[in-house]
């Protein structure tokens, strides 16, 4: 199964929704994907229409040990989708793995208990934070993918996710990888977008990704429906844009996957 952390320290940069429309991408051509929600507020289960009171197991115990991966797992509206989802109970998870064993590996042990071909891919949609939720994450993720808002504060974080992501390839998973950088968020009414965008460019180069996510109402809209945008509104900007950024996702996986060859 193919890991991959969506992360940012900063809140409000499209994490989930861009973890919930690749997901819904990837599913709709025919792989079999997973979606773990470890942020404690729960928005990537309310994206995908998954009520509180279906959430009977979550992220929670699976970090707990309280429950196995296939046991906590939801199926979702979108075929092929299923979901790990979170309760508010993560919000004290950070205080108690503290005093666990192997507390920054509890993620990834659950994984590599999962069943073989049960998944093709994992996408984890983190806290926006740099704490052990998103630590255990970045230490069970082969890849890591960043969405970064057009916006001047959005870069503030960068550098210090990018410190952590080293660390944590020092540390525990040498095998971490930074799959792109997802500017989301675009405007292009806005020159500081523009420029946000080709300052990201000059200093982070082919790591970012081509595809721009516009900002786009729709994709607000979506997760009050509890869809991904991509069944809410196929043909609006930022489910095309969503499409768009999947497919170059894919295209990046296959040249790692050779290169590995």
């Amino acid at each position: 199964m193919i890991r991959i952390a969506v992360a940012n320290q900063k809140g409000g940069v499209g994490k989930t929704t861009t973890a919930i429309n690749l997901a819904t991408a990837l599913a709709a051509i025919g792989w079999k994907v997973l979606l773990a929600d470890l942020d404690p507020q729960g928005n990537a289960s309310t994206g995908l229409g998954i009520a509180q009171s279906a959430r009977v197991r979550s992220s929670y115990d699976v970090l707990m040990g309280e429950a196995n991966l296939v046991e906590s797992v939801i199926p979702t509206k979108v075929p092929r989708l299923d979901l790990l989802p979170a309760t508010v109970d993560l919000s004290g998870a950070e205080v108690e793995l503290v005093g666990l064993e192997g507390r920054t590996h509890r993620l990834a042990r659950a994984f590599d208990a999962a069943p073989p071909g049960r998944w093709d891919i994992c996408l984890m949609d983190c806290p926006p934070s740099l704490g052990l939720l998103t630590v255990n994450a970045l230490v069970s993720a082969q890849h890591l993918v960043v969405p970064l808002q057009c916006e001047f504060f959005a870069l503030e974080g960068l550098s210090q996710l990018l410190q952590t992501v080293e660390r944590i390839r020092v540390a525990y998973n040498p095998s971490l990888s930074i799959l792109g950088v997802a500017l989301t968020m675009f405007d292009r009414r806005n020159n500081l977008s523009q420029a946000v965008a080709e300052d990201v460019r000059a200093c982070l180069g082919a790591t970012v990704f081509e595809t721009v996510v516009p900002r786009n109402v729709r994709l607000s809209e979506a997760p009050s429906h509890g869809l991904p945008a991509l069944i809410y509104d196929l043909r609006c900007p930022g489910s095309e844009a969503y499409v768009r950024l999947a497919r170059e996702m894919i295209q990046r996986l296959n040249l790692v996957d050779a290169k590995a060859a």
